[in-house]
């Protein structure tokens, strides 16, 4: 497994993009009500990576092997879509929750970061598989440092899921990202401890732990993208790119209005 260590100067560049995908969230947060469309949050987000951020929005177009290219800039995931939603026509209902993934390029390096967010008011349910799918975002976020392995960051998020009754997505997983959208290692949400890849200093992967509120089994559409939880359970995913650094972890996806971290005593 080949992974790319990246250099001060590329880190610095990646530091900037991954800001710009934060500032694409922070900018759509308050379009997303009931009554628009996929489609227009699609457009709203193009719009503002082309003319204001001077960037590319990676997904548009985006055809990795076996693939037909994506249609969109952005991905849209809905209720039980797990993940690659594609934007369109749907209209957002009271009590939806969404996923909307953002990957940005700038100067040649890619930023990916998605958040969950609330149409109107959700469910009681709803809202807590989205507050539980942070938590193991940010308890994956913080086994990362030198010397630790990725079964690690597996490991907590898979049990911090399954001690509220969740189950973790296997069919996909996190990634590093770079001057590529996806590069080595994969990063899986559950594993064991002490297995897989060793981390060092210079590492940039995401972590997106995707949570579904029944069983794990996924499948996908038609459309060749979408996919969905098999028993139409809600499904949840946060995603944020981090950095391994000589002391610990550097989140490169934050921006100024990003959600702060959890707290994670529960």
């Amino acid at each position: 497994m080949a992974v790319d260590i990246k250099s001060p100067q590329e880190i610095a560049r990646m530091r900037v993009a991954g800001r710009l995908a934060a500032e694409v969230l922070d900018y759509i947060a308050s379009h997303v009500k009931p009554g628009v469309t996929t489609g227009e949050l699609d457009r709203l987000c193009h719009d503002y990576i082309f003319n204001v951020q001077s960037a590319i929005p990676a997904p548009l177009n985006y055809a990795p092997p076996g693939y037909q290219p994506f249609p969109n800039s952005i991905c849209t995931s809905v209720n039980h879509v797990v993940c690659h939603g594609v934007p369109g026509d749907k209209k957002l209902r009271p009590g939806d929750i969404i996923n909307i993934d953002i990957t940005v390029v700038k100067d040649g390096y890619h930023g990916d970061t998605s958040r969950m967010f609330y149409a109107g008011q959700p469910s009681i349910q709803a809202r807590r598989l989205c507050e539980v799918t942070y938590q193991c975002l940010w308890r994956g976020i913080e086994a990362v440092r030198p010397g630790a392995y990725l079964g690690d960051v597996g490991h907590v998020i898979q049990t911090h899921a399954e001690q509220h009754g969740y189950s973790v997505v296997r069919e996909f997983c996190g990634h590093g990202i770079g001057k590529k959208f996806h590069e080595e290692p994969q990063v899986l949400h559950y594993g064991r401890p002490g297995a897989g890849l060793k981390l060092e200093p210079g590492m940039t992967f995401t972590i997106e732990p995707m949570i579904n509120a029944g069983r794990p089994d996924v499948r996908q559409l038609a459309d060749g993208w979408t996919v969905v939880t098999k028993d139409h359970s809600l499904s949840a995913q946060w995603e944020h790119t981090v950095l391994v650094t000589r002391t610990g972890c550097e989140v490169l996806t934050l921006s100024a209005g990003a959600p702060p971290r959890p707290a994670l005593d529960s």
